[in-house]
């Protein structure tokens, strides 16, 4: 079961350094099957229940993840180091449409952005104990804000979406409460929950965003927590609709101690208005990232919210890092200020290239979603087999597991350089790959 590597300890904690070291230096490889508690015990001679809290405590650790009946696994991102060897390898001459990135083309230049940063940096050095966000960066961000709707409140900057909702989960809970996130989701958010020490619970998403019954069970059953994607929700492509938006609201406005965390990264990207929840909660952060829209090495992302939640967030940030590099948000500035993106025109680029692929799966019977952003999720009967049969087709397409607890099945495709001459083919490859196994012959 673990080819060779031999799980070591006497004790709990032993036991599950043994797995973490095992998982960092790339003995064992995420997504390896562990094996069952009591025939771990038999192995190393301990108690049962010793082995059962040696994987609580990787559970905890964001290192494996527990499936009722199907065991304990090695997370398919495990939280601890080494980790290179999680990337997906595409072989040569395969199409790459796995990798969730942006299209190159699309984002903007930044070197006379930089430039412009380091020359008022040269002229306005930043030292310590200066102000955490640039003054104009705030005075342009809370305007566009302002303009969508989102409650006024204190804004901080963090490095990317990631790390702002990282912070306010860990500025608010405890290790062992429970965080409601959408299911499928983003599958760095549902590593980094357990990561945290805290538990999941999955929330169903249709096109229109998370689904209020959904949420409502969530909560009910003792979810501190709610994680909303306001629109290109990774990997569905869901917005969240004015309908779906008042009936959150109404189950936010039952459960007022809730912390509501939006994350709105496909800000810039996408041409669908903007229906907030913030607010509704007594504690809110709204999240907004430049990385889809303007790169992602730029790591930036604006975080507003209640009082005390960007207090905690801000107060916390000068204990470790200190701040966001002004540099970094001087050249973002520019950006804005010159009008760097085209976003009517990034958005339309990005919606006809989803449109063309899923019309063109419609067209072979073949159900797609994606209304936003750079993915279309596409449902199969086995990801597996869907994903083996595409990438001998010549097509490297991401397996749903990666951003799903209880979800049905299904595979994401970023369509983001995705050229028109590429989607009758991409279409076919998918119909072939979810129809029925060609028969074979044996002699």
């Amino acid at each position: 079961m673990l080819e060779g590597y031999r799980i070591e300890g006497r004790r709990a904690a032993e036991i599950a350094a043994s797995v973490e070291s095992a998982v960092g230096s790339g003995g064992l490889e995420p997504g390896q099957l562990l094996p069952p508690m009591r025939e771990l015990a038999v192995e190393l001679g301990v108690n049962p229940n010793t082995v059962a809290s040696a994987y609580r405590i990787l559970r905890e650790r964001g290192v494996i993840e527990t499936s009722g009946r199907r065991g304990s696994r090695v997370r398919s991102k495990p939280a601890t180091t080494g980790r290179d060897y999680v990337r997906m390898d595409v072989p040569a001459g395969v199409r790459d449409v796995a990798n969730g990135n942006p299209d190159p083309a699309l984002l903007p230049s930044l070197a006379k952005a930089f430039a412009a940063a380091g020359e008022q940096a040269d002229r306005e050095p930043v030292l310590y104990g200066d102000a955490l966000v640039e003054p104009e960066l705030e005075r342009i961000a809370r305007a566009e804000l302002d303009a969508d709707g989102v409650p006024h409140g204190p804004l901080t900057v963090a490095s990317g979406s990631l790390d702002a909702i990282e912070r306010v989960l860990a500025a608010h809970l405890k290790p062992g409460d429970t965080v409601a996130v959408e299911d499928p989701g983003w599958g760095s958010l549902l590593d980094l929950v357990p990561a945290l020490g805290l538990r999941t619970a999955p929330v169903g998403v249709d096109d229109e965003g998370p689904l209020p019954d959904d949420v409502q069970q969530a909560l009910t059953a003792g979810a501190r927590a709610l994680v909303v994607t306001d629109r290109a929700q990774n990997p569905t492509g869901a917005a969240v609709t004015a309908t779906r938006a008042r009936a959150l609201r109404a189950v936010l406005r039952e459960h007022p101690e809730i912390l509501l965390i939006e994350d709105d990264h496909g800000h810039g990207i996408v041409d669908l208005p903007l229906h907030p929840l913030a607010g509704t909660t007594r504690h809110w952060a709204f999240v907004r990232s430049v990385a889809k829209a303007y790169g992602p090495d730029l790591r930036l992302a604006v975080l507003t919210g209640d009082t005390t939640t960007v207090d905690r967030v801000s107060g916390r940030h000068r204990l470790g890092p200190g701040w966001v590099s002004r540099l970094t948000q001087r050249a973002v500035v520019r950006l804005w200020a010159d009008d760097a993106l085209d976003t009517r025109a990034v958005a339309a680029a990005y919606r006809t290239r989803r449109d063309l692929l899923i019309d063109a799966l419609a067209q072979r019977d073949v159900e797609a979603h994606g209304r936003t952003g750079l993915n279309v999720w596409i449902p199969v009967p086995d990801e597996t087999a869907a994903v083996s049969r595409l990438l001998h087709a010549g097509w490297a397409v991401a397996p749903g597991a990666r951003f799903r607890m209880s979800a049905p099945p299904g595979i994401r495709i970023t369509v983001a350089t995705l050229k028109p001459e590429e989607v009758a083919p991409l279409a076919e490859a998918v119909a072939q790959a979810l129809g029925p196994a060609p028969n074979r012959t044996y002699v």
